[in-house]
């Protein structure tokens, strides 16, 4: 998987100024990749990281049928407070399936599905994404360390297939409420998310 590096602009945010530099997927075009950067990443030292999968629902629309928003801002915050970090912005909806098949997934939820059974349903994987696209990434920057912000196991070790160095997993828990409770449970039992009960 290719993607080229674009342009590069100033973000002012909630949580100070970032820089954010876009990628385009090579393959396909419509496909375009967002990197939020703050202070300077190209240090030997390992960068604090978030990789996070585009949700436009919890993201955008506050949604709390995930915890998918609150990660996002509490990375944000997390990187503002230690003044040097990136956050991969990747554009996966709905764990890889799209906006439209996500919510014919959330419509079998409402029936009773958790969100593995539903993904399964419409004859998708549990987790259909893809990080290869992060490799030419962190080369455009030059990282070559990450202490990662994630809770999810299989993402520390597809980026390490890839020769990602994840030299530290952060717990990144943040968001529970009670409508995503079941999304949470199933994270942790069907995903093996390292998450607390």
């Amino acid at each position: 998987m290719t993607v080229k590096f674009i342009e590069s602009c100033k973000l002012p945010t909630p949580f100070g100024i970032f820089d954010m530099h876009g990628f385009q997927d090579e393959q396909d075009p419509t496909k375009e990749h967002v990197v939020l950067t703050m202070g300077d990443i190209k240090l030997d030292e390992p960068v604090l990281a978030r990789v996070h999968s585009e949700c436009l629902t919890g993201d955008g629309l506050f949604s709390l049928r995930c915890d998918c928003g609150a990660q996002l801002q509490a990375a944000m915050h997390k990187i503002s407070q230690e003044g040097r970090g990136v956050i991969f912005y990747l554009r996966q909806e709905g764990r890889g399936i799209g906006l439209l098949n996500k919510i014919r997934a959330y419509h079998l939820q409402d029936a009773g599905a958790d969100t593995v059974e539903a993904n399964e349903r419409l004859g998708f994987g549990a987790d259909m994404r893809d990080y290869r696209m992060l490799r030419p990434m962190l080369d455009h920057f030059g990282i070559r360390q990450l202490r990662l912000m994630t809770n999810n196991p299989r993402k520390v070790n597809a980026l390490t297939d890839l020769g990602i160095d994840v030299v530290e997993r952060m717990p990144h828990e943040t968001g529970r409420n009670p409508h995503n409770a079941d999304y949470l449970r199933t994270k942790k039992g069907k995903l093996g998310h390292l998450l607390d009960e």
